[in-house]
């Protein structure tokens, strides 16, 4: 795990604290870590059943030029959330984003950020599945997805780079693609500050790239 801007923040690997200035910390991954889940990432799973498998594997087209990406590599069941969160981060408010590629899924593909974590059956997601060409938010609570918003009909390409940004304030949530806003919502359903990190469902395998946040 390489860090891509490091300001004001305090741990190098397995701790992450905003900083009071909201300055951007990203994170990229390297052939260090290859086969592996990175110190300091915890995998865990909404829902029951085999899945839920992250490591860093070598991808030549990797956004950080570094050959290397973190990927959820499992086949999960239909059910199954892949969860695999940044253990110590805290974000309430402030902007998350990433650079993510869908490899493959029959369920599903795609992914997306996971934010205000509290644990594996409470947390805010947003992600984009390029095989149901849709972009949405949700929020988990006791377990139970709930969606917030949504944006039919966009199709974009499985197996190219996207980036998916997220910010949140208070009860408000902006979820864009590729620099476009295409959600809004307000939920004020889990107001603590939380844990990021990344999210796919089922079988979609997906490799993650330049995972950046700020706030606080």
């Amino acid at each position: 795990m390489r860090w891509l801007v490091v300001s004001t923040f305090i741990g190098l690997q397995g701790t992450f604290l905003a900083a009071a200035d909201d300055k951007a910390r990203g994170i990229t991954f390297d052939k260090a870590d290859a086969g592996k889940l990175p110190k300091g990432w915890i995998a865990d799973r909404t829902g029951k059943g085999e899945g839920s498998v992250w490591k860093v594997v070598a991808d030549d087209t990797a956004p950080s030029k570094t050959g290397h990406v973190l990927a959820q590599t499992a086949e999960g069941p239909g059910p199954l959330f892949n969860l695999c969160v940044l253990d110590g981060s805290s974000f309430q408010d402030g902007t998350i984003s990433v650079r993510f590629k869908a490899v493959r899924g029959k369920t599903d593909q795609g992914g997306g950020i996971v934010w205000r974590y509290q644990d594996a059956d409470h947390y805010y997601v947003a992600r984009y599945n390029p095989l149901e060409g849709n972009y949405r938010a949700y929020k988990v609570v006791a377990g139970k997805r709930v969606q917030l918003a949504t944006q039919e009909d966009l199709t974009m390409k499985a197996g190219e780079w996207h980036n998916l940004t997220v910010q949140m304030t208070g009860d408000r949530i902006e979820c864009f693609l590729d620099g476009k806003k295409y959600l809004e919502a307000k939920d004020g359903a889990i107001p603590k500050a939380g844990k990021v990190g990344l999210w796919t469902k089922a079988d979609a395998q997906t490799h993650f790239n330049e995972f950046t946040v700020s706030g606080k």
